[in-house]
Protein backbone atom coordinates (compact mmCIF):
# COMPACT_ATOMS: atom_id res chain seq x y z
CA UNK A 1 0.00 0.00 0.00
CA UNK A 2 1.33 3.53 -0.73
CA UNK A 3 2.37 5.52 2.11
CA UNK A 4 0.30 8.32 3.35
CA UNK A 5 1.29 11.32 1.60
CA UNK A 6 2.81 14.14 4.47
CA UNK A 7 0.26 16.98 4.86
CA UNK A 8 1.10 20.05 3.05
CA UNK A 9 1.58 23.01 5.49
CA UNK A 10 -0.89 26.06 4.95
CA UNK A 11 0.90 28.39 2.99
CA UNK A 12 0.18 32.11 4.69
CA UNK A 13 -0.54 34.86 2.29
CA UNK A 14 2.24 37.56 2.25
CA UNK A 15 1.76 40.02 4.56
CA UNK A 16 1.78 43.39 4.77
CA UNK A 17 4.42 45.65 6.00
CA UNK A 18 3.98 45.95 9.41
CA UNK A 19 3.65 49.78 10.91
CA UNK A 20 4.50 50.84 13.60
CA UNK A 21 1.76 51.63 16.65
CA UNK A 22 2.81 55.31 16.52
CA UNK A 23 1.67 55.22 12.43
CA UNK A 24 -1.26 52.85 13.07
CA UNK A 25 -2.58 54.80 15.77
CA UNK A 26 -1.85 58.65 13.39
CA UNK A 27 -3.78 56.96 10.52
CA UNK A 28 -6.51 55.78 12.83
CA UNK A 29 -7.04 59.44 14.55
CA UNK A 30 -6.74 60.89 10.68
CA UNK A 31 -9.87 58.89 9.86
CA UNK A 32 -11.86 59.58 12.64
CA UNK A 33 -11.47 63.27 11.59
CA UNK A 34 -12.01 63.01 8.06
CA UNK A 35 -15.29 61.48 8.61
CA UNK A 36 -16.28 63.94 10.99
CA UNK A 37 -15.12 66.80 8.38
CA UNK A 38 -17.06 65.16 5.77
CA UNK A 39 -19.97 65.23 7.87
CA UNK A 40 -19.55 69.00 8.11
CA UNK A 41 -17.28 69.12 11.32
CA UNK A 42 -14.95 72.54 10.92
CA UNK A 43 -13.14 71.51 14.01
CA UNK A 44 -12.06 68.21 12.28
CA UNK A 45 -11.20 70.23 9.11
CA UNK A 46 -8.85 72.29 11.53
CA UNK A 47 -7.11 69.78 13.21
CA UNK A 48 -5.91 68.02 10.20
CA UNK A 49 -4.74 70.84 9.07
CA UNK A 50 -2.94 71.78 12.43
CA UNK A 51 -1.17 68.13 12.37
CA UNK A 52 -0.01 68.56 8.99
CA UNK A 53 0.56 72.05 8.25
CA UNK A 54 4.52 71.83 9.99
CA UNK A 55 5.65 68.99 7.55
CA UNK A 56 3.92 69.98 4.45
CA UNK A 57 5.17 73.73 4.94
CA UNK A 58 8.79 72.33 5.29
CA UNK A 59 8.05 69.96 2.39
CA UNK A 60 6.91 72.44 0.11
CA UNK A 61 10.51 75.03 1.33
CA UNK A 62 12.61 72.07 -0.28
CA UNK A 63 11.01 72.09 -3.67
CA UNK A 64 10.05 76.46 -3.95
CA UNK A 65 12.88 78.04 -1.61
CA UNK A 66 10.94 80.94 -1.18
CA UNK A 67 9.45 81.66 2.39
CA UNK A 68 7.54 84.23 1.54
CA UNK A 69 5.38 81.83 -1.21
CA UNK A 70 5.39 78.95 1.31
CA UNK A 71 2.80 79.50 3.34
CA UNK A 72 0.55 80.35 0.28
CA UNK A 73 1.31 77.05 -1.22
CA UNK A 74 0.86 75.14 2.03
CA UNK A 75 -2.78 76.44 2.19
CA UNK A 76 -3.52 76.24 -1.12
CA UNK A 77 -2.37 72.33 -0.67
CA UNK A 78 -5.12 71.75 2.19
CA UNK A 79 -7.45 73.79 0.28
CA UNK A 80 -7.26 71.45 -3.12
CA UNK A 81 -7.36 68.56 -0.68
CA UNK A 82 -10.24 69.37 2.00
CA UNK A 83 -12.26 70.19 -1.34
CA UNK A 84 -11.92 66.56 -2.43
CA UNK A 85 -11.84 64.69 0.68
CA UNK A 86 -14.86 62.69 -0.42
CA UNK A 87 -12.60 61.17 -3.22
CA UNK A 88 -9.56 59.94 -0.52
CA UNK A 89 -8.82 56.32 -0.15
CA UNK A 90 -8.42 55.19 2.95
CA UNK A 91 -6.70 52.32 1.92
CA UNK A 92 -3.43 54.82 2.06
CA UNK A 93 -2.21 57.44 4.85
CA UNK A 94 -3.55 60.71 4.52
CA UNK A 95 -0.21 62.17 4.62
CA UNK A 96 0.87 60.22 1.59
CA UNK A 97 -1.63 62.05 -0.21
CA UNK A 98 -1.95 65.56 0.90
CA UNK A 99 1.84 65.47 -0.21
CA UNK A 100 1.24 64.14 -3.38
CA UNK A 101 -1.32 67.13 -3.56
CA UNK A 102 1.27 69.41 -2.46
CA UNK A 103 4.11 68.30 -4.88
CA UNK A 104 1.28 68.83 -7.86
CA UNK A 105 0.74 72.46 -6.19
CA UNK A 106 4.59 73.28 -6.43
CA UNK A 107 5.02 72.08 -9.89
CA UNK A 108 2.22 74.07 -11.03
CA UNK A 109 3.76 77.11 -9.49
CA UNK A 110 7.26 76.28 -10.46
CA UNK A 111 5.80 76.11 -14.05
CA UNK A 112 3.85 78.95 -13.94
CA UNK A 113 6.78 81.21 -12.65
CA UNK A 114 9.26 79.71 -14.79
CA UNK A 115 11.56 79.20 -11.48
CA UNK A 116 14.60 77.41 -10.87
CA UNK A 117 14.04 74.36 -8.66
CA UNK A 118 15.03 71.46 -6.65
CA UNK A 119 16.85 69.20 -9.02
CA UNK A 120 13.90 66.82 -11.04
CA UNK A 121 15.94 63.48 -10.85
CA UNK A 122 16.46 63.83 -7.19
CA UNK A 123 13.62 62.48 -4.99
CA UNK A 124 12.22 64.56 -1.86
CA UNK A 125 12.60 63.34 1.52
CA UNK A 126 9.57 64.30 4.06
CA UNK A 127 8.49 62.35 7.08
CA UNK A 128 6.45 59.44 5.13
CA UNK A 129 9.39 58.63 2.61
CA UNK A 130 10.50 60.35 -0.73
CA UNK A 131 8.59 61.92 -3.47
CA UNK A 132 9.88 62.02 -7.48
CA UNK A 133 9.26 65.49 -8.67
CA UNK A 134 9.04 65.51 -12.52
CA UNK A 135 7.81 68.84 -14.51
CA UNK A 136 5.40 68.46 -17.36
CA UNK A 137 5.72 69.25 -21.08
CA UNK A 138 5.53 72.76 -20.99
CA UNK A 139 5.42 72.81 -25.22
CA UNK A 140 4.05 76.38 -25.36
CA UNK A 141 0.05 76.71 -26.84
CA UNK A 142 -0.49 80.04 -28.69
CA UNK A 143 -3.86 80.00 -26.87
CA UNK A 144 -2.52 79.93 -23.64
CA UNK A 145 -2.34 83.69 -22.92
CA UNK A 146 -6.07 84.14 -24.08
CA UNK A 147 -7.21 81.45 -21.54
CA UNK A 148 -4.95 83.33 -18.60
CA UNK A 149 -6.83 86.46 -19.26
CA UNK A 150 -9.52 85.04 -19.20
CA UNK A 151 -9.13 83.05 -16.05
CA UNK A 152 -8.32 86.77 -14.35
CA UNK A 153 -11.00 88.08 -15.21
CA UNK A 154 -13.06 85.37 -13.60
CA UNK A 155 -10.65 85.50 -10.53
CA UNK A 156 -11.33 89.19 -10.40
CA UNK A 157 -14.64 88.84 -10.59
CA UNK A 158 -15.01 86.42 -7.95
CA UNK A 159 -12.74 88.20 -5.75
CA UNK A 160 -14.96 91.18 -6.08
CA UNK A 161 -18.13 88.65 -4.63
CA UNK A 162 -15.90 87.95 -1.40
CA UNK A 163 -16.96 89.80 1.95
CA UNK A 164 -15.10 92.77 2.50
CA UNK A 165 -12.83 91.16 5.44
CA UNK A 166 -11.76 88.39 3.21
CA UNK A 167 -11.84 90.41 -0.29
CA UNK A 168 -9.72 93.18 1.79
CA UNK A 169 -6.56 90.50 2.50
CA UNK A 170 -6.62 89.15 -0.67
CA UNK A 171 -6.31 91.79 -2.63
CA UNK A 172 -3.04 92.80 0.17
CA UNK A 173 -1.58 89.42 -0.48
CA UNK A 174 -2.37 88.87 -3.93
CA UNK A 175 -3.17 92.62 -5.69
CA UNK A 176 -0.52 94.25 -3.83
CA UNK A 177 2.35 91.61 -2.60
CA UNK A 178 2.25 91.89 0.72
CA UNK A 179 3.63 89.80 3.57
CA UNK A 180 1.43 88.29 6.02
CA UNK A 181 3.32 90.69 8.74
CA UNK A 182 2.55 93.61 6.20
CA UNK A 183 -1.06 92.81 6.43
CA UNK A 184 -1.18 92.42 9.93
CA UNK A 185 0.59 95.88 10.40
CA UNK A 186 -2.26 97.18 8.01
CA UNK A 187 -4.92 95.80 9.19
CA UNK A 188 -4.02 95.76 12.77
CA UNK A 189 -4.77 92.34 13.08
CA UNK A 190 -2.97 89.41 14.64
CA UNK A 191 -1.15 87.35 12.41
CA UNK A 192 -2.95 83.99 13.46
CA UNK A 193 -5.94 85.67 11.99
CA UNK A 194 -4.71 87.08 8.81
CA UNK A 195 -3.66 83.70 8.00
CA UNK A 196 -7.13 82.34 8.76
CA UNK A 197 -9.08 84.95 6.45
CA UNK A 198 -6.63 84.36 3.75
CA UNK A 199 -7.05 80.54 4.18
CA UNK A 200 -10.86 81.07 4.20
CA UNK A 201 -11.01 83.48 1.48
CA UNK A 202 -8.72 81.29 -0.56
CA UNK A 203 -10.99 78.30 0.22
CA UNK A 204 -14.03 80.09 -0.78
CA UNK A 205 -12.25 81.42 -4.03
CA UNK A 206 -11.34 77.84 -4.77
CA UNK A 207 -14.60 76.53 -4.80
CA UNK A 208 -16.91 79.52 -6.89
CA UNK A 209 -13.86 79.23 -9.34
CA UNK A 210 -13.90 75.39 -9.59
CA UNK A 211 -17.50 75.39 -11.85
CA UNK A 212 -16.57 78.48 -13.72
CA UNK A 213 -13.01 77.43 -15.07
CA UNK A 214 -13.51 73.61 -15.17
CA UNK A 215 -13.34 74.31 -19.25
CA UNK A 216 -10.24 75.85 -19.48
Amino acid sequence: MPKNPRPQKAVSPPSRTKQSPKKLKSRKEDSRLIHRALKGDNTAYRKLMEKYHDPIYVFVLKIVHDRSQVEDLTQEAFIKAFASLKNFNEEYAFSTWLYKIATNNCIDYIRKKKLPTYSIDKPIASKDGEYQFELPDQTFAADRDIIANQKSRLLAAAIDELPEKYRRVIQLRHVEEQSYEEIATALKLPIGTVKAHIFRAREMLYKSLRKRIRHY
